[in-house]
């Protein structure tokens, strides 16, 4: 599994890092909040574990808002606070385990197993073609494993290719299904053609091989070459 781990304890964080990647899972270490949160936003994880209690942004925050930006990725909250309600406060936040310190390494590995069991998040939200991935859930384009910066127009275009990949699309089709507009005109042509080059440089620059292809006097076709 690939693991983010958000832990400001530099000896814990560490002895974690270390165990987890004995069992072969793929660990990525963050110790404050903001970078937790800026890592869950643009890398690709099976699995998040966030202590409660972290400078800057808490567990608890960080959760609650990756939830809210769509992120189902399964996630264990480590803590020391034991109430009953500090438990209700986790789960409500969107979290699907809670382990409580100190904890035995045993109990963590039991706990990750559990969460397997339990099926892994719903693929169905991912178009890919070749080695580019858009998660659908998570608005995220990666091609190779490396994140594409996409504003959200650029991100519904692709979405849309993805779709119909390997089919011509028109500038009519794109006008209307993406821009929303029913009437064809030129200066959306303009419009259209530009988000094109832009996407196209974004997915295809530093790649061998081309993905977005222009059909001359017919549209635009998602393909690998």
């Amino acid at each position: 599994m690939r693991i983010l781990l958000i832990e400001d304890e530099t000896k814990l964080g560490q002895a974690l890092k270390d165990g987890l990647e004995e069992d072969h899972h793929t660990v990525t270490l963050a110790q404050t909040g903001e970078e937790g949160f800026f890592l869950a936003q643009t890398e690709s994880f099976d699995l998040f574990i966030l202590d409660v209690m972290l400078p800057g942004r808490d567990g608890l925050e960080i959760l609650r808002n990756l939830r809210q930006l769509g992120d189902r990725t399964r996630a264990l909250l480590l803590t020391s606070m034991d109430a009953v309600e500090d438990r209700v406060r986790g789960l409500d936040a969107g979290a699907d385990d809670y382990l409580v310190k100190p904890f035995a390494f045993p109990e963590l590995q039991a706990r990750i197993r559990a969460l397997v069991r339990r099926g892994a998040p719903d693929d169905s939200a991912k178009l890919t073609l070749g080695d580019l991935e858009l998660d659908q859930v998570r608005h995220a384009v990666a091609r190779g494993g490396a994140p594409i910066d996409l504003t959200p127009r650029e991100f519904e275009l692709l979405e849309y290719l993805l779709k119909q990949q390997g089919q011509v699309v028109s500038r009519e089709m794109l006008g209307r299904d993406v821009w929303q507009e029913q009437a064809r005109h030129t200066p959306l042509d303009n419009v259209i053609d530009v988000h094109i080059a832009r996407l196209r440089r974004k997915l295809d620059d530093g790649f061998e091989r081309r993905m977005l292809h222009t059909v001359r006097g017919v549209g635009f076709v998602l393909r690998l070459e």
